[in-house]
């Protein structure tokens, strides 16, 4: 599913204007969360982590390889990925507010020497072909004017061999068309596939898919588990941001929870460039 599209520099300010907010529900991972049933008792910052954990563990990182993280956030997958990976990375994103907070937080620690962030789009890097062995794209991919050209573009900058895992929003075959819409344009989201549309734009852009996951009933379907844990550090982060600017934002967010949690999937592919 696709809609009039909103273009980076839009998406961009939309994520400086909220960078503190989004940084204080999410520890530094600007994305979902993953929950394995409502029994499931793991705190918010390790339910969030989850995500980041799954998508990079599919990349299969040798230490000093060099990772492009295409919409980085505030860099925590980055700093994971040089870690415990041993990787070199290079962080990109349209959010300066994003580029300016991940700088900080690397600044004057031991992965300096090893993650770097730049403001940019992915969709137009100004990097040579093959720079990179691999390539992270977590819940970036969605706001793309044009997915196809963000996709090619990615391929371009890999290697020949060349790996890359994303994971985004997913298309369910249940889905009803007006919930929809009001979650794509509050998120400011330009397209929405199905999975099986998902695998056959990677594959048009070059790629060789090599796993796929649908795992939307543990991101997505427990909304209801990420509500309340978000609610019980709403007084904290309000206090830091002030209660206005919290409350402007929950507003903004109301669209986002309309779906039933049978109408958004999350999908995690991994593919590599022949």
């Amino acid at each position: 599913m696709a809609r009039p599209g909103f273009d980076p520099v839009e998406i961009g300010k939309t994520y400086d204007e909220n960078a503190a907010i989004r940084d204080g529900f999410g520890y530094g991972h600007l994305h979902m969360w993953y929950w394995y049933d409502d029994e499931d008792e793991a705190p918010l910052e390790e339910a969030v982590h989850r995500i980041t954990r799954k998508v990079v563990d599919t990349l299969g990182v040798r230490p000093g390889e060099h990772v492009l993280d295409a919409g980085c956030g505030q860099g925590e997958p980055a700093r994971y990925l040089a870690r415990e990976f041993g990787a070199r990375v290079t962080g990109v994103s349209v959010s300066a507010a994003e580029i300016d907070d991940a700088i900080r937080r690397t600044k004057g620690t031991d992965l300096a020497d090893r993650v770097r962030f730049e403001y940019g789009d992915y969709t137009d890097l100004p990097y040579p072909d093959g720079t990179f062995d691999a390539v992270l794209v977590i819940e970036a991919l969605m706001y793309s004017p044009d997915l196809d050209r963000a996709l090619r573009e990615l391929f371009r900058v890999l290697r020949p061999g060349g790996r890359i895992s994303f994971s985004d929003f997913s298309l369910m075959p249940t889905a009803d068309p007006k919930r929809i819409e009001k979650f794509m344009s509050t998120v400011k989201m330009n397209v929405l596939p199905s999975l099986p549309e998902w695998l056959d734009r990677v594959q048009d852009a070059g790629f060789g898919v090599e796993e796929h996951t649908q795992c939307g009933p543990r991101v997505y379907g427990k909304k209801s588990k990420y509500l309340k844990a978000a609610m019980a550090r709403r007084d904290e982060i309000s206090t830091a941001v002030g209660d206005s600017t919290m409350s402007e934002f929950s507003r903004s967010l109301q669209g986002f929870y309309a779906p039933r949690k049978d109408d958004i999937g999350y999908v995690i592919i991994s593919a590599r460039k022949p």
